[in-house]
């Protein structure tokens, strides 16, 4: 870069955090489908400690708000976080301890392999086993989407800005050759 050559803006992009089309990657893939179905899952936090630890690690860790859990057939690990808010008036609760004697019912919506799913599911606190399935999530899909679509028309009329101000020169093969560069004969300008 020569010394009074303003530099070239750099475009910082983001990883799309999903797919274009969610429902037809949830309908299709393979782990989704074995997911999809009621499955057995196991708390695996806190392994090394003894059971009534861990029963009352598992509980402490519902009521501050997310859970570690594991698909069993699958061996898919979750990291689970939902709203631990225990407002009896509360329509929706995502962790339910009232709901059933002995379990507690757990619902969290995340982004998994590109698509918006929902947990749903119980564990039983003596066991700390339970069942539960994944779920496509429409509304947070649809929310999601939307916003990749403003991201991706932002990334486009970033680039073309970019080409208005800055165009690419079309050089042709010849010259790289002779400047040295891709293409170029191998040894420096001595031939060495």
């Amino acid at each position: 870069m020569a010394m009074y050559e303003q530099p070239k803006p750099r475009f910082i992009f983001k990883m799309p955090r999903v797919v274009p089309d969610q429902k037809a990657k949830y309908d299709s893939d393979e782990l989704f489908r074995r997911l999809g179905r009621e499955t057995e899952v196991r708390y695996t936090g806190y392994r090394e400690r003894a059971i009534d630890e861990r029963r009352l690690r598992f509980v402490n860790d519902c009521r501050k708000g997310y859970a570690e859990l594991s698909f069993v057939t699958s061996g898919t690990n979750v990291q689970l976080y939902f709203n631990a808010n225990h407002n009896p008036y509360a329509q929706d609760q995502e962790c339910d301890f009232e709901r059933e004697r002995g379990k507690v019912h757990l619902r969290s919506h995340f982004i998994m392999n590109g698509v918006c799913v929902r947990f749903r599911g119980w564990v039983d606190m003596d066991r700390l086993d339970g069942v539960a399935t994944l779920e496509f999530d429409e509304g947070r899909a649809q929310q999601e989407d939307a916003q990749l679509r403003e991201q991706i028309e932002s990334y486009n009329q970033r680039m073309s800005a970019a080409k208005r101000i800055y165009p690419v020169p079309n050089t042709p093969p010849e010259d790289h050759i002779r400047r040295g560069g891709p293409g170029a004969m191998p040894g420096g300008p001595m031939g060495w």
